[in-house]
């Protein structure tokens, strides 16, 4: 070998770096279904569609009807849809629910809010949101339960 002749050289390796620190920040959350918030608060349009075509008779067995088949569907679809964040969409699904029934029964009768000798005075009008809000939130931890137990929750 002659001095003009050069050995291959090792290709020089990569300085090892530090490793970065794990991750602190959760992957991201889905946001709210907010169509879904829509078509579920929608069933509060069975009350007066009851009651204009006489299903489910009268008083307190229309409404429990009406509540158990909304409770239901609501965790039946959150529940087995794996929705994400089943608490926070049924919650503001209940809140949208409260204020649907609130609207038709305003401008459609049944009860004046604030408006008339025979109708409910208007600051009921926020803690019946508030207790819609609540039953919608108590079907959203069902929910989630669901999830959990299918082995599904986001």
């Amino acid at each position: 070998m002659t001095s003009n002749q050069h050995l291959p050289q090792p290709a020089p390796q990569p300085r090892p770096q530090p490793s970065a620190p794990p991750s602190t920040t959760a992957p991201p959350r889905a946001g709210i279904s907010w169509p879904l918030v829509a078509g579920l608060a929608s069933m509060a349009l069975l009350w007066p569609l009851t009651g204009l075509t006489g299903l489910g008779g009268t008083g307190a067995p229309r409404a429990l009807g009406i509540v158990a088949l909304t409770a239901v569907v609501w965790i039946g679809v959150v529940g087995f849809g794996r929705v994400p964040r089943p608490v926070a969409t049924l919650t503001l699904t209940g809140l949208a629910f409260g204020v649907v029934a609130l609207l038709v029964s305003t401008l459609f009768g049944g009860m004046s809010v604030g408006f008339g000798d025979d109708g409910a005075p208007a600051w009921t009008a926020l803690p019946a949101l508030a207790m819609d809000a609540g039953w919608g939130a108590l079907a959203g931890v069902v929910a989630l339960g669901v999830q959990k137990a299918r082995g599904g929750a986001r």
